[in-house]
Formats: C-alpha cells, sequence, structure tokens
C-alpha cells in the first residue's frame, strides 16, 4: 500500500522514517476507531444538515463509515498509517473514492481527536463508576455478614481500640463510593462536544453545533474553539480520579497483606487468587494485592506525566498533546483488571474471626474502655487517663495483665469487668459508630446509595 499522507500538499521531499516513527500515533490511538466512526458519522451527518453534502453523497458515506467500523484494522497496519483518522480517511477512500475527500470539510484532525478522545472518557468514565460499584457492593455484603465480628483497629500499626470487621468493610466503601461520584463527575463537566471548533477558529460551514452535540448524545457544545481543540481536563481528572481510586485500593491491599500475614492469620485468600513460590513449598503470596499496590504508583506517574506535558502549552493545539491518550488506555486497563479480582477477593477469602476476637480482646488495646469506664463515674478523663496508665506499667512489670492484676483503690472490680470487647463495642452506637447494630444499619444505607448510583450510571 503507497501510504498518503493528510497534509503533504506543500512539502517537496517526503516524510523521512525517522519522522514516520516519531511522529506516528496508530499503534496506540487505533482504540479510538469505534469513536471516530461515530464522529464522523455524525459530521457528515451535520454537513448534509447545513447542504454542504447531498443525501446521497451522505447515505454513502454514512454507509461506508458502518462498513469501517465493523472491520477493526489488523496488525499488519500499524505503520501503514500515521494515525487512526488517516486509517479512516484510507478506507473510506477505498469504498467510496473522492467522495472521501469531502468528508472533512469545515473539520480539522485538532477538533475531530478532542471529539473521539472525549467520547471515549465518557465510556471509561461509566465503566469506572460501576467497577468501582461492584466492589463497593462486594464489601457491603461482608460489612452485613461480619457486622459483629470483633477485629483489632490500629493506628499508626498499633492496636488501638476494638472495632468490627463489618465497619472496617464500610470505611472502604466510603472511599470507593466518593470514588464513583468523581468519575461521575468529571464525566458530566466534560460533556461537552468540541465538533465545529476546527483547527482552532470555528468551522466556516453553517453547522448547527447543538443539533450534532446531540447526535453523538453530548449534553452541550463547547463554548470557546481555542479551548475545545486544546482542553485535556476531562483526560486530567480521570487519571485522578483512577489515581485516587487506586490509592484507596492499595491501602485496602495493605490491610488484607497484613491480615493474612502469618504474624495476624486474620484471614485467609483464596486460593484461586495467590501465588505461591518457585522455591519455598509452604508459601502462599498476595501477589495480586501487591500489583493492586504497585498500579497505583504508576497511575500517579501518569497523572504527574500529563499534567507536566500541559502545563506549558500555548494556545490552541500543539503536538504534546499526541501524549495524552496512551496513560489514559492504559489506567482503563488497569482498572479492567484490577477491580474485578479485588471484588473476587473480597467475596472469597474467610475471616478467621476466633483470632480477631481475641486480638481484640487483649488488655492493652480495652484500656481505653477501661478509662471511659472511670471518666463515666466522675473521674476527670485526664486523671482517669494517668491512672490507668500506670496501672498497665505496674502490670507489666509484675508480667500480668491488668485484669489478672485485680482491683486497685481507684479502680473496682466491675470497672475491669466492663472490659468486655462485647460491651466495649456495643457501646458505640453512635452515627459512623462500629457497634454491630450501627453497622449493620450503615451497611444498609450504603447499599441504597450505592442502588442509586448504579441506577444513575447504568
Amino acid at each position: 500500500m503507497k501510504r498518503k499522507d493528510m497534509w503533504g500538499g506543500r512539502f517537496r521531499q517526503t516524510p523521512s522514517d525517522l519522522l514516520r516513527r516519531l511522529n506516528d500515533s496508530f499503534a496506540v490511538d487505533r482504540a479510538l476507531l469505534e469513536e471516530d466512526v461515530q464522529g464522523s458519522i455524525a459530521w457528515a451527518q451535520a454537513l448534509g444538515r447545513a447542504d454542504a453534502l447531498s443525501r446521497t453523497e451522505v447515505s454513502k458515506l454514512v454507509s461506508a463509515l458502518r462498513d469501517i467500523g465493523r472491520r477493526p484494522p489488523g496488525p499488519g497496519e500499524t505503520g501503514k498509517h500515521e494515525d487512526v483518522h488517516s486509517f479512516v480517511e484510507y478506507q473510506l477512500s477505498k469504498r467510496v473514492g473522492a467522495l472521501a475527500g469531502k468528508l472533512h470539510t469545515g473539520r480539522s484532525r485538532n477538533d475531530q481527536v478532542a471529539t473521539d478522545f472525549k467520547l471515549y472518557l465518557k465510556k471509561a468514565l461509566q465503566e469506572a463508576c460501576l467497577l468501582t460499584l461492584d466492589v463497593s457492593d462486594t464489601l457491603i455484603e461482608r460489612a452485613t455478614s461480619e457486622a459483629a465480628t470483633a477485629m483489632p483497629g490500629y493506628t499508626h500499626l498499633k492496636r488501638a481500640e476494638p472495632v468490627t470487621f463489618g465497619h472496617w468493610c464500610l470505611a472502604y466503601v466510603e472511599m470507593l463510593l466518593r470514588d464513583v461520584q468523581r468519575f461521575a463527575q468529571a464525566r458530566a463537566r466534560g460533556d461537552e462536544c468540541p465538533l465545529g471548533s476546527g483547527a482552532l477558529a470555528g468551522t466556516p460551514v453553517g453547522i448547527d453545533r447543538k443539533a450534532l452535540a446531540r447526535e453523538l448524545n453530548f449534553s452541550r457544545p463547547t463554548a470557546n474553539s481555542l479551548d475545545a481543540v486544546s482542553d485535556r481536563d476531562m483526560a486530567v481528572e480521570y487519571l485522578f480520579d483512577c489515581s485516587l481510586l487506586l490509592a484507596h485500593l492499595s491501602r485496602l491491599a495493605e490491610d488484607l497483606i497484613l491480615f493474612s500475614s502469618d504474624e495476624c492469620q486474620f484471614i485467609d485468600l483464596p486460593d484461586s487468587l495467590a501465588t505461591g513460590s518457585s522455591r519455598m513449598p509452604h508459601k502462599k503470596n498476595p501477589d495480586v494485592l501487591e500489583l493492586a499496590r504497585g498500579y497505583a504508583g504508576r497511575a500517579i506517574g501518569d497523572l504527574a506525566g500529563l499534567l507536566s506535558i500541559l502545563k506549558g502549552l500555548p494556545l490552541a493545539y500543539n503536538k504534546d498533546l499526541q501524549l495524552d491518550k496512551e496513560p489514559v488506555f492504559r489506567s482503563r486497563q488497569v482498572l479492567g483488571l484490577t477491580l474485578p479480582v479485588i471484588a473476587e477477593l473480597v467475596r472469597g477469602m474467610e475471616i478467621n474471626c476466633r483470632r480477631m476476637h481475641r486480638a481484640a480482646s487483649g488488655d492493652l488495646i480495652l484500656a481505653t474502655a477501661l478509662v471511659d469506664r472511670l471518666a463515666a463515674r466522675g473521674i476527670p478523663f485526664r486523671k482517669a487517663h494517668e491512672m490507668v496508665g500506670r496501672r498497665i506499667v505496674e502490670a507489666s512489670r509484675a508480667n500480668q495483665n491488668l485484669r489478672d492484676l485485680g482491683p486497685s483503690a481507684e479502680i473496682t472490680g466491675d470497672d475491669l469487668r466492663a472490659m468486655r470487647v462485647e460491651l466495649v463495642l456495643g457501646k458505640r452506637n453512635v452515627l459512623g459508630g462500629t457497634a454491630p447494630a450501627r453497622v449493620r444499619k450503615a451497611a444498609a444505607e450504603a447499599r441504597r446509595r450505592s442502588a442509586k448510583l448504579r441506577r444513575a450510571h447504568a
């Protein structure tokens, strides 16, 4: 196939192979074929409504474009085309001849690619909403079934106060539901159609841009042609939202890695979602969780990379913007792989309730409850705090725990008997607290919120 570029008329020399290897983007942006065909069909129809094309011409172009959309490029096509737009135009010329050249009337690759990319991002953002809700819903189910399962809560990675495993699950549900809202907000904010902006100054053809936006299922057309062809805010927001979601998943992964460690043994990962060692036959490794943790780091780098590209660009379009797509495509692929496997892992992991309960029932983790008990009897909290602290030192020196050490002049037997994890958890019955009854209510409310978000973005 003899390659024909879309811009070579004023040049006396053909592009060098070095330029082609640096400049060509078809290996990456071929992923936008569906969106490019969709946008081209809408543009052909808009040209028809503006009397720039006849009905017959529009019909031929639309029919040929639909055929192109059904035949994705094969592996051998890479290197034969500069980008997805030139591939579509080449395929169109094979089907309709010189008429293919009329499709670009009043249109630039600048507004074309901006439109393609936004169409792609709208799908990616909706997909991210639904996949994130799948993980959230799985955590809600575990929260419901484990609402009363006591476990240690941590600060500074030291045992702090008892919580329930259901409460732990709902903490991540809150993060994930915020992530869903961010994806949805980014989709709504970027729901503007750039097509009709031309290279930078607007199209000279009398296109009804509002009708064109509706045709492509955008809420509205862009308001400024200079901004429209250079705006990549939607891509930045997508990468930010992905980075924050993956940061949340990384935190969840780190917790589960700790909980599944030999030192904790609070959970056991499904065999189907763990790996072994080529050297040590006893190993059961949390590779899925470690990869989720690693992907978060790479996503943050992709976000920083795109922001660095954008920060120094003058208006309007610059070739630097060709580098905007690969990190977005990569992030979408990562979410498509990571979110379903995290959901499956959460669904399938086994909880060692007895070991969790034992870890949540020690004297030290219940010491704060003893302070609260003394404060409830009228002892100033700061004094009660100091009293219990001194008693902990005494118990440590005697190689005993607080309850074995027994009552003191200030601490009664009833105070010590109140150091039961079930009693302690039950007292945290405030909005947002870890009492089992409150966790069950919170799980039911989270389920309603999740269902509402799913209906809005289905």
